[in-house]
């Protein structure tokens, strides 16, 4: 079985800080199958590092639905490449026939269940990033993980 994980989760370099959030647990787990690797967020085209974001007025299905935006600190908006990522995401696990992904917790692409609210005070809400939203809509099982 193929299944696509955030690149962060395998020791990737690819987090807004520059880290990587590896997950040796979530790897093992998965270790008989084909791990795919993505970085939504390199697929939108921003760089490693990048500033932190946050999903600003709702979660990842309000951004998908053009009710809300994933903007920096600074207010600069990076909706439309997260939008991109997310796409890219989507195709490859579409390419590869991929019916489950296990995506960084939290993460304004990746958070399956619980992201931070948009203030930038480190104080989660309910909700999905941009990225896990867009898989569920397309019938793909997100796994949380980190």
């Amino acid at each position: 079985m193929k299944i696509v994980m955030s690149a962060c989760l395998l020791g990737v370099r690819c987090r807004y800080d520059g880290g990587h959030s590896r997950d040796d647990i979530a790897i093992k787990h998965h270790e008989t199958n084909e791990l795919i690797p993505v970085c939504p967020e390199e697929l939108g085209g921003l760089p490693t590092p990048r500033p932190p974001v946050e999903i600003v007025g709702g979660d990842g299905s309000d951004v998908l639905d053009g009710t809300a935006k994933v903007l920096t600190a600074d207010g600069t908006d990076v909706t439309e490449a997260f939008l991109q990522g997310a796409r890219h995401a989507l195709k490859t696990a579409q390419l590869h026939g991929v019916t489950h992904v296990v995506l960084k917790a939290r993460s304004p692409s990746c958070g399956c269940g619980d992201i931070y609210d948009g203030s930038f005070s480190g104080t989660l809400v309910s909700g999905d990033g941009v990225t896990a939203a867009l898989l569920k809509r397309h019938g793909i099982f997100v796994i949380p993980c980190g």
